[in-house]
């Protein structure tokens, strides 16, 4: 490590070209640009990080990805790239080709390729959360949109019961309100990365956003809600814009 230069933050964008459920979606169009282009510009306008790195096996994405601004200088191997591979250690390879390379960064962002929601301030405030104090982590969590204490399990014979009966009568203003991973961005220490540290524990700093910009995109009915979204809110910052000037 002693001979390692030191680098600024690094984004990681993971981006393996098996995607089933949606063929190609790391480079479909999306709202006029492919998918993965959204995350690159919001890295690259943020000004937070030395190097935009995409982690894939596919060079189609690779050419994708260095067209609109990013490097994919490495091929993600066969085995960390199939429908099982964690994110961590997609990482960890990733940082651990920069360590061969001569360079060491100390701080880490994995960035979707899949987060068209994603903005440079959300990125900065990540950063910021993570090196003010001493925790592992810092990611992206949004608030569920219904209480989860009065979810519902459908059974086999086609009726409902309650996860929680318990709370069949509680005011929903009185439940603790839930959060969940915003699936956008994680920013890590390398070390943590490297050391295969979980992401979700006291050691990991929240970074709250907006329910109305976060879309998990796995399916084509995600796919299509995700365009909705996006066009609303498109339409809405162009009318803010608007009234500034």
């Amino acid at each position: 490590m002693s001979n390692l230069a030191v680098a600024g933050p690094v984004a990681i964008i993971p981006a393996r070209g098996g995607s089933k459920r949606i063929p190609r979606k790391n480079i479909r169009e999306f709202a006029g640009k492919p998918m993965i282009a959204w995350s690159i510009k919001a890295a690259l306008d943020s000004g937070c990080f030395a190097r935009v790195i995409v982690s894939t096996d596919d060079d189609e994405i690779a050419a994708v990805a260095e067209a609109n601004g990013a490097e994919a200088p490495f091929r993600r191997p066969a085995a960390l790239s199939d429908d099982h591979t964690g994110t961590i250690p997609v990482i960890a390879h990733a940082i651990d080709w920069l360590r061969e390379q001569g360079e060491s960064s100390q701080s880490v962002c994995c960035l979707y390729a899949t987060a068209p929601f994603v903005q440079p301030h959300d990125l900065k405030a990540g950063l910021l959360a993570l090196l003010s104090g001493d925790a592992d982590y810092a990611f992206s969590v949004t608030s569920y949109a219904f209480p989860i204490q009065r979810a519902l399990r459908l059974t086999s014979d086609s009726r409902v019961t309650m996860f929680q009966p318990e709370h069949f009568t509680t005011r929903s203003q009185d439940l603790e309100e839930a959060w969940h991973d915003a699936g956008q961005f994680y920013w890590g220490r390398a070390e943590a990365w490297v050391a295969g540290k979980a992401i979700f524990t006291q050691r990991a700093v929240p970074v709250r956003l907006p329910r109305h910009r976060v879309q998990d995109i796995d399916t084509p009915e995600d796919w299509k809600r995700a365009e909705w979204l996006f066009q609303a809110w498109q339409a809405e910052m162009a009318l803010e814009r608007g009234a500034e000037k």
